[in-house]
This record gives structure tokens, sequence and C-alpha cells, in this order.
């Protein structure tokens, strides 16, 4: 390597994704990477991981805390610091809120709410040293709505929010931000995928069959994730703002959320999940 590429690489942004497996997270890195960032992809299992051209990957499993802070430690080893943490990582499933075990609501937030706490925690002490960085935390927009027979999946998601606008008052007087990303609907193996509530109640049964069949047609004519790939990289790369939705009908709930009675919004919300 020349003395110019070195150079180069060293001024380069480090990029770390979590859960570059699949879907997002695994377009996100390539994105990154075109983008000449040197990026590293966490995943559980390299040996089960295809590899990504540009991207170094790393095992790491969010739901545990010696994983996360070798991980981390071993990229700040390598590449000096960690410029961009991005928090794509998560787990979804479907059932109504008195049907699930509490149980598997713990394993939900472990990966989407702990997961995040856990890198984040891991990342900050270096980003603060250098008074320096940005947190990208992938959440959805059902982190500002409702979403009948996925309540878990949303109070995740709600948590996340509330996180992350909490976490970016702290840290901004370190020159470090934190965003959020909302996306919709995303052609991704862990929408198409969701795991179901064990213990099913036979009386949720027609409604969360009609939710679970509005939810697979959605995904199946959802775009595919590289529209929110490039929002998480407008959100990691450029001007700062706290929330940015992939346009489309992201953007579009997020608005009407924001702007629009609450009595619309529910009937329209109804509808969407097949509930009339």
């Amino acid at each position: 390597m020349s003395n110019s590429q070195v150079a180069a690489k060293a001024a380069a942004p480090v990029v770390v994704v979590t859960g570059v497996s699949s879907g997002i997270g695994r377009t996100t890195a390539e994105k990154f990477a075109r983008q000449g960032c040197q990026v590293f992809g966490t995943v559980r299992s390299i040996a089960k991981t295809k590899p990504l051209q540009g991207v170094e990957l790393v095992e790491m499993d969010v739901r545990d805390d010696a994983s996360v802070k070798q991980a981390v430690q071993s990229i700040v080893d390598r590449a000096g610091r960690i410029d961009v943490l991005v928090n794509n990582a998560g787990v979804t499933m479907v059932g109504a809120v008195e049907e699930t075990a509490i149980h598997e609501a713990a394993s939900l937030f472990e990966t989407n709410v702990f997961g995040i706490l856990r890198t984040a925690q891991a990342v900050l002490p270096h980003m603060r040293a250098r008074r320096s960085g940005r947190i990208v935390n992938v959440s959805s927009v059902l982190g500002l709505l409702p979403a009948p027979y996925m309540g878990l999946y949303s109070a995740s998601k709600h948590a996340v929010e509330g996180l992350s606008e909490t976490l970016d008052h702290e840290v901004r007087q370190f020159g470090i931000r934190v965003t959020l990303v909302e996306p919709h609907y995303t052609r991704t193996n862990l929408d198409l995928n969701s795991p179901q509530a064990s213990s099913k109640i036979a009386a949720y049964d027609r409604e969360r069959g009609l939710v679970s069949q509005a939810v697979a047609d959605s995904v199946n004519s959802a775009p595919e994730p590289d529209g929110v790939a490039n929002t998480i990289v407008e959100a990691a790369l450029g001007a700062w703002r706290m929330r940015r939705t992939p346009a489309g009908q992201a953007s579009l709930l997020s608005k009407l959320r924001r702007f629009m009675p609450a009595g619309p919004v529910d009937s329209s919300l109804r509808k969407s999940f097949g509930l009339g």
C-alpha cells in the first residue's frame, strides 16, 4: 500500500454497522464501503455469513456484554477509532400483548433495546476521548405508531426513540450526535420470517390472522433495502437531524402521526393492518 493510500485510509470515516448478515444491515455496510469508508460489520457468526466486499466482518452478539466490549475494542485496536456506530441489529415478533410471554418480551428487548445500550456504552468512551462521533439508531415508524399484534416490537422501538433523544442531549457536549432512522416495511428476511408468540389465545386468532396476512402482503410489495440504507448513510455522514424517514410510506406516516387528528390516524392504521 502506497503512502497516499495509507493516508486516505487513515482519513476515511471508520464505520461500525451491527447485524450485517442480511437485509438492511448488509446493504448499508456495502454502501458505506462504496463511499470510501473503513467499514466493520458485526455478525453473530462469521462462518455462517457471506463475505461483503470492502467490509471487515467482526463477530459480536449484541445480547452479550463481554462480546460487545471485546468486539468494539478489537475494532479500535485495528482502526484506531470509531467515527460512526450504526445500530441496525434487531428482531421482531407477532402476537397479542396478552399472549406474549415475559421471556419472549425480554428476549426481544435484549436485542432491540439493550443491544443498543451495550454498543453505545462500549463505543462512547472512545468517541468522547476524540470529542467526535455519530450514533445512528435504526428505529421504525412503529416507534411512533401503535402496532396491533406487534405490541412488544412497537414498545421496543418506542424505547429506542426515547433512549436516542435523551442520549443525544447528553453527549452533544462532547461533539457526538445521535440520530434515528425510521423505516416502514422493507423486503427483508426479518419481516418475512417474523416469529409468533408461542402460547396463542384462541380469542385473538381471527384478528391476528388478518394482521399477519396484511403484514405479509405489505412486506412482499415493499421496496428493497436500498432506500433505507441510503437514508442511514445520509444520517451518518450528512448534516445532523434527529429523525430521518426514508422517502415514501415511512415519511408519510411520520407526518400523519405528527400533524393529523388522532381519530383519522387511528382509523387509517386499523385499515392498514386489515382490521377495517
